[in-house]
């Protein structure tokens, strides 16, 4: 799969623009804030219908203006497919497959992968628990259409289980029974998407591993652990157990709403005791371990977007990183960097041909 062009009009500081691309790597290079990291948002938005840095769709349009709109050109499974994205304000997103709008959003997940790499992944590492069951979600999302449908039926069962809580504490009320009804729902919602997640994490383990690995030439002791309170006792049980502890809080405090990512180096929080280098290492490891699960569910190569990829990153890694990525078994790439130079001198060094181009002030020419 790989994407042939793109047309943006209104989107953030882009008026209007028409961009070809070529199938293997493609490189944005300019000062910052000239519009760089944008386009990949655009494509990240034909891809998962959503930006990847802001979920407001609105706050994407061009100030001053009342409309975005974005197109694209894929060549997936050597057939033409045209994605069209529009937001008006005020109004319901239009996302259109090939003129044909679609029924519910959900329905485009997955059809066209792709993986973003960017400085704001640090927020897997750093931000809670939340940002990494998000970035586990959107993995298995992409290659599990009834894993989305499923999550949403567990978090509305968790609204109702939570708004019953509170409804107990302010009319001091307890129905056991209705109780049990929603603890059945969730219970068994829960079951079949923590199955789904061990599943998942048994296959993408061992290719995180194999890519911090080549990363770091093996000279660094990391470990990727699933933690679920589901992982020690039955999900009814723990539900059974901390019913007090909710009805005194008023929320929900056991489920796999409670699941994490331990992230470590050397036995110790890659949080607090891992170097810059060291996080975007396995940041990246984690963002290429998604690239090759996708792959092999999808049958083709998802799109990579890689933003300021080479910030923080030291000559080696960054070397052996864009090696491997050109290399190897990854398809289109989208890279942005400030430096038209490093960007040439990179690929020279590993004789990888490159396609740049200039970008300034929301406008982008062949370089």
């Amino acid at each position: 799969m790989w994407l042939k062009n793109i047309t943006l009009l209104n989107f953030k500081n882009y008026a209007d623009a028409d961009v070809r691309f070529s199938k293997t790597v493609n490189a944005f290079v300019g000062l910052n804030g000239g519009g760089k990291t944008n386009l990949l948002d655009a494509i990240h938005y034909l891809c998962l219908c959503k930006g990847y840095f802001n979920p407001i769709d609105s706050q994407q349009i061009k100030t001053g203006e009342d409309i975005f709109l974005i197109q694209g050109d894929f060549d997936r499974q050597e057939k033409n497919e045209k994605i069209t994205c529009g937001v008006k304000r005020n109004q319901k997103k239009q996302f259109k497959r090939n003129k044909k709008e679609y029924d519910k959003l959900a329905d485009h997940i997955g059809l066209f992968p792709v993986v973003m790499i960017s400085p704001y992944d640090v927020n897997i590492i750093m931000d809670g628990s939340e940002e990494r069951r998000r970035f586990m979600d959107n993995v298995i999302s992409q290659t599990d259409a009834r894993y989305l449908d499923e999550l949403m039926v567990y978090n509305r069962h968790l609204l109702n289980r939570n708004a019953l809580l509170k409804q107990i504490a302010i009319t001091r009320k307890y129905d056991p029974a209705l109780l049990q009804i929603f603890d059945e729902q969730l219970v068994a919602s829960g079951n079949r998407l923590f199955e789904k997640r061990q599943d998942f994490m048994k296959e993408f383990i061992p290719l995180f591993d194999q890519y911090y690995s080549f990363l770091t030439d093996d000279n660094e002791l990391v470990s990727l652990i699933y933690a679920s309170q589901l992982n020690d006792q039955p999900f009814d049980k723990l539900l059974s157990q901390s019913s007090e502890k909710d009805k005194a809080l008023e929320r929900t405090t056991t489920g796999i709403h409670k699941d994490d990512l331990i992230f470590s180096i050397a036995d110790m929080p890659l949080k607090k005791f891992g170097s810059q280098g060291q996080q975007k290492s396995f940041l990246i490891a984690l963002k290429l371990a998604q690239y090759a699960y996708l792959q092999k569910y999808k049958g083709f190569k998802p799109l990579l977007l890689l933003d300021d990829i080479f910030d923080k990153l030291d000559d080696r890694r960054m070397h052996k990183l864009m090696e491997m990525v050109s290399h190897h078994d990854f398809g289109q790439i989208f890279i942005t960097d400030t430096g038209r130079e490093r960007v040439l001198n990179v690929f020279n060094s590993i004789k990888v041909p490159v396609t740049l181009f200039e970008v300034n002030n929301g406008a982008v020419n062949h370089a």
